[in-house]
């Protein structure tokens, strides 16, 4: 946790960007029963029921200090799409950088070996050495700063029914260019300080 708290104190480098990463699922579902449409002294009505059409991923990378963000949706959760994820986080979002240290949840979906999985042991390695990866601790998830963006993701964009997966990614495209155009930023604020105090029965007690 220290370890975390720790890069968040870090100014901003943009030869060493600060980096989240964090993904969720998304149930794609569509209208069974058309709305009836708003009539004089009726307003519009819509049906409850759901029809089911599968499960998408989302990738989801951010830049806190910069107030950039990127999410990438996928056909499913595998090792294989974090791979990519990371490729295009390297090669596009900070070509420029030396190195981009990556705040990550402790997955085993998150490790270096899904590059070579994925790519050629040379690309890998070149990949994998442009990296400096941190994990948040097991049931620590809340310190990913991406975990912060995910829920704004939520609530902004995918409250409603999205029925395919091309929906899906025009809705999160549009709401990816409104926000980074704003510049949303996360202004962290909970240091090792905070951690000691309040999280203090986390910590091993040392016998005197």
């Amino acid at each position: 946790m220290e370890d975390v708290l720790e890069v968040y104190t870090r100014p901003y480098d943009p030869q060493r960007p600060q980096v989240c990463l964090g993904e969720t699922s998304r149930q794609l579902l569509a209208q069974v029963t058309l709305p009836l449409p708003v009539a004089p002294g009726q307003p519009a009505r819509e049906d409850y029921e759901d029809g089911r059409r599968g499960v998408c991923n989302l990738f989801l990378v951010c830049e806190p200090l910069r107030g950039w963000r990127g999410v990438m949706v996928s056909a499913r959760r595998t090792r294989i799409g974090w791979a990519h994820c990371v490729k295009d986080l390297v090669d596009v979002h900070d070509p420029d950088a030396e190195v981009i240290v990556l705040m990550q949840d402790n997955l085993n979906t998150h490790t270096p070996a899904p590059l070579y999985e994925a790519f050629p042991p040379v690309e890998a390695r070149r990949l994998a050495g442009r990296l400096e990866i941190h994990y948040t601790p097991k049931h620590g998830s809340w310190l990913n700063m991406a975990e912060i963006e995910l829920s704004v993701l939520a609530e902004q964009c995918l409250d409603r029914r999205l029925a395919d997966q091309a929906r899906l990614e025009r809705e999160v495209v549009a709401w990816q260019a409104a926000r980074n155009a704003a510049g949303r930023g996360v202004d962290w604020r909970f240091t090792t300080a905070d951690a000691r105090i309040k999280l203090k029965h986390l910590y091993p007690v040392i016998q005197g």
